[in-house]
């Protein structure tokens, strides 16, 4: 049976001229439902999907899987993954929204209203993701505010009287700082503690920031984007000249980027790194579908999604070169620390006559500033075991493996590698300024997620969008205060590594199937070629139905399987110690952490059975096809704008269903 095609203009009243830029051929825009914007020019959507897409993972995520995987084998494997899976989806993704002219909700209702839940899902996990990432904007507010003083508060431990804090001792000035005087953190998840009163401040701005960034929706965002997105590049160029100047750099990068073949045969790895591929081009958010949806018809998306890809990973490797110039930095000086003090314990034993004389290292131990980090390595694995004491083994790159994860880089291992700069306070607010703008430019792109499909969906909330976008920020505050109590922290683990990895993958995987295998691969391709007035390669039909389907099942059967082979984690705070361990979760944390899964992907079968009862109470009215989208040759100065596939049921008196 024919597919429906899209509504022409005279099916749809009440349209006005769009206010987006000229396409591809120079044309300007056509008309478009008075509820949808436009982009004022190119650059304003590039700057969104980039300013989206890049984010806070980039700068602490990707090299730290770099570096634990492999380092130059890993960035072969990390291209490779991007080519096969990460920009076919990526176009796909892009391609469904500038059709259909509707966020996530809208695109996946209109190929079929059985797929609705798609959409809805993405908004969940949109919501859940806004939630604790601000929460890290309000961190990143609070070490900002901190840097404008000098010495710096994580240069030096406190003392109370003359006595140094037994916990900082234990630790170092920057872990001290960071779990006691900004998280004022509890020893596990079991124990919540009280409100972190700054943390509440910070994170009441950070959500005033986003909110005034967002209230007029894509024309006041566009504006804070110029400055969000192009800034942090300014930054990690200066970081990156500065830190190419410092003594260990050039360490930290051979470390970082020496290649590790072997690694390719581990199972684990390739399940990193296309996760990475996956969240790093943020697929299955529906913000790419809400940002390419304000687009014309003829703006050539395949090109957007290779070029923003590329801009994604260039944007990793220039950050990772920063992380690690500058950690190897610190870890030089932390290895050459090292040296003085197993030479100073060296000198104490030789004075004592404790120590063969054969044994003593030929270079001078009694000036430990002057022997070289690979001089006494190597003294120290001929002669180390036959000296008493305990002298240790001063290696570079086990000091580059401290604390280089997540926020324990950005808030511990680059904040003490920036307190031994000539300067700190400054490189210190530059670094916290950039983490601030990465994380508002993909803050803009989570709330677009989340606010574009419910405008386009729900005719009430498209009337009122400044008021729908306040409620949703004051909610997702109200909701926040959970991660500012002492246990916080836990809890934004828990968000960052389950809430959103295995309902984004299950999303994407439903979105890719629904696209290749229900509405038809080959039928999306002619859309796309009506679109732009070329078709794209054979070769997406085989990577949609095929490739990139069986990557996300085996992405997800792996990532399944290591939840119940081995129970959860956190790493926890142990303030006795002084240092980091990690714990498992406890049972009722697991549960939230199953609820919360279960929530983010209940959406998908609930619109489902809906829509099949639906069509049973209407088989009386007929069984013609609707529900699926066709993008028809039009002339060139005559676009069809969507509408709502459920008033164009009701028009046609007829039924949605698949074919």
């Amino acid at each position: 049976m024919e597919k429906q095609p899209l509504p022409t203009d005279d099916d749809k009243t009440g349209t006005t001229e769009v206010d987006g830029y000229a396409g591809e051929d120079g044309q300007p825009a056509s008309s478009e439902p008075v509820a949808r914007a436009g982009w004022n020019s190119k650059i304003d959507y590039f700057l969104a999907q980039v300013g989206f897409s890049v984010g806070l993972g980039n700068v602490w995520r990707f090299p730290y899987l770099c570096h634990q995987n492999g380092g130059g084998a890993f960035l072969l494997l990390y291209v490779l993954l991007m080519l096969i899976m990460g920009i076919p989806l990526f176009f796909l993704e892009l391609a469904a929204g500038q059709a259909i002219r509707q966020g996530s909700i809208g695109v996946w209702k209109y190929i079929s209203p059985r797929l609705a839940g798609i959409g809805y899902s993405s908004c969940v996990v949109c919501f859940f993701v806004a939630l604790y990432y601000n929460v890290i904007l309000a961190w990143s507010l609070f070490y900002l505010g901190n840097s404008f003083q000098y010495p710096l508060p994580w240069e030096q431990c406190p003392k109370e009287g003359n006595v140094t804090v037994k916990e900082c001792e234990k630790s170092s000035p920057t872990s001290y700082f960071w779990y006691r005087k900004a998280l004022d953190i509890t020893d596990s998840i079991d124990e919540t503690g009280s409100f972190n009163p700054y943390i509440v401040c910070c994170l009441l701005a950070a959500w005033t920031v986003v909110c005034l960034g967002m209230f007029k929706g894509i024309k006041s965002s566009v504006k804070v984007m110029y400055f969000s997105s192009i800034f942090p590049y300014v930054v990690l160029f200066c970081f990156l000249v500065r830190g190419l100047m410092l003594d260990g750099a050039l360490d930290g990068i051979a470390y970082m980027f020496y290649p590790k073949l072997e690694i390719w045969a581990d199972v684990q790895v390739w399940r990193q790194a296309a996760t990475q591929v996956f969240f790093a081009l943020g697929l299955g958010f529906g913000s790419i579908i809400a940002y390419s949806s304000y687009n014309p018809k003829n703006n050539n998306c395949h090109r957007d999604a290779f070029t923003v890809a590329t801009i994604n990973f260039l944007t990793s490797l220039l950050a990772t070169l920063v992380v690690f110039a500058v950690l190897g930095f610190r870890a030089k000086d932390k290895a050459l620390a090292c040296v003085a003090s197993n030479m100073k314990e060296l000198s104490e034993q030789f004075l004592s006559s404790n120590v063969d004389t054969n044994l003593m290292p030929s270079f001078n131990s009694s000036d430990p500033g002057s022997v070289a980090l690979e001089d006494y390595r190597d003294w120290f694995k001929r002669n180390g075991d036959k000296v008493p004491g305990n002298l240790t083994d001063c290696d570079l790159e086990k000091e580059m493996q401290q604390g280089v994860e997540g926020t324990g880089l950005a808030f511990i291992a680059f904040t003490e590698a920036m307190s031994l700069l000539p300067g700190s306070p400054f490189w210190s607010a530059l670094f916290f300024l950039m983490l601030l703008n990465l994380g508002l430019s993909t803050m803009f792109g989570t709330m677009e997620g989340i606010l574009a499909p419910l405008t386009d969906r729900f005719k009430t909330l498209a009337n009122n969008k400044t008021k729908f976008t306040i409620f949703s920020c004051i909610l997702g505050f109200l909701i926040g205060l959970l991660f500012t109590q002492r246990c916080g922290n836990y809890f934004v683990m828990m968000f960052d590594d389950y809430s959103a990895t295995l309902p984004l993958i299950i999303v994407v995987a439903f979105e890719t199937f629904s696209v290749s295998w229900l509405y038809g691969a080959d039928r999306f391709l002619d859309d796309i070629e009506a679109m732009l007035g070329w078709r794209p390669h054979v070769i997406y039909k085989y990577l949609w139905k095929y490739i990139c389907l069986l990557a996300m099942l085996g992405l997800l059967g792996a990532t399944t399987i290591r939840m119940f082979i081995k129970r959860p984690t956190y790493l926890a705070w142990n303030q006795e110690k002084g240092s980091e361990e990690y714990l498992e979760y406890p049972g009722w944390a697991l549960a939230v952490l199953a609820l919360l899964i279960i929530f983010a992907m209940m959406p998908v079968p609930v619109a489902f059975i809906h829509a099949v009862l639906q069509d049973r109470t209407k088989q009386t009215t007929g069984g013609t096809e609707t529900g699926q989208y066709r993008i028809v040759s039009t002339d060139d100065n005559c676009e069809t704008p969507m509408t709502d596939m459920s008033e164009l049921s009701q028009r046609n008196g007829s039924a949605a269903s698949f074919s």
